[in-house]
């Protein structure tokens, strides 16, 4: 589990894509320490499992079909990427709950500067968008937000300076595509509400005022 707070600007050195697998060559600092063979980290809030540990980077697998519902497949050698390790169970969470399975990608609508704050809008499909309320949190390439707007096919979200200089979401240009993930708690109670489990008619109960009386209220 993540959080979605955003430790470190990787660099990706090489991403290698193919049947029957793929894997990517990150360099990074900061999300090596205390990090080992089979732990966790987020690539541009895609849950990846190291698989080995470089004395300036790591290296993942990657499936194809990572590499095609995401926005991994678009990355180069240069290619900059928001990176977290998994929680610690005694760690500090500074975000919202993040699973690192991505829901789909949005494409970059446009950019505006208001005071100290940038607007970033976003467009997605209306499956995404069926889970996003205003003020609710959403996952932006890894990064834990607050939804400020919410239209039909869009929403926004404002980046404080400092989410801005610490990750990677304002070097992206009109057009580009991001890794969204809506907050988990949304699709359960989704799923809860649009699953229907028949009930056979003899074991409904039908509150009555009888029924209350014998059963002492």
């Amino acid at each position: 589990m993540f959080t979605g707070i955003v430790e470190e600007i990787g660099q990706v050195h090489r991403v290698v894509s193919g049947q029957p697998s793929g894997e990517i060559i990150i360099h990074a600092r900061t999300v090596l320490e205390n990090t080992r063979t089979g732990d966790s980290i987020a690539v541009n809030g895609v849950c990846l499992t190291a698989r080995e540990i470089l004395p300036d980077g790591f290296i993942a697998d990657v499936m194809p079909e990572t590499l095609r519902r995401t926005n991994l497949g678009n990355l180069l050698a240069g290619s900059k990427v928001n990176l977290e390790r998994a929680l610690p169970a005694d760690g500090r969470f500074g975000g919202h709950i993040v699973t690192g399975h991505i829901d789909g990608t949005g494409t970059i609508r446009s950019c505006r500067r208001e005071g100290n704050a940038v607007w970033v809008t976003v467009e997605a499909d209306k499956a995404i968008l069926d889970l996003i309320v205003p003020k609710g949190s959403v996952a932006v390439d890894g990064v834990s937000l607050t939804v400020a707007e919410l239209t039909e096919h869009t929403f926004c979200v404002s980046l404080i300076p400092h989410t801005g200089a610490r990750t990677i979401l304002l070097s992206k240009k009109a057009g580009e595509p991001v890794n969204l993930e809506n907050d988990v708690i949304g699709k359960y109670i989704q799923r809860l509400i649009t699953t229907s489990i028949p009930v056979p008619q003899q074991q409904v109960c039908r509150i009555t005022e009888a029924f209350l009386l014998e059963n002492g209220f």
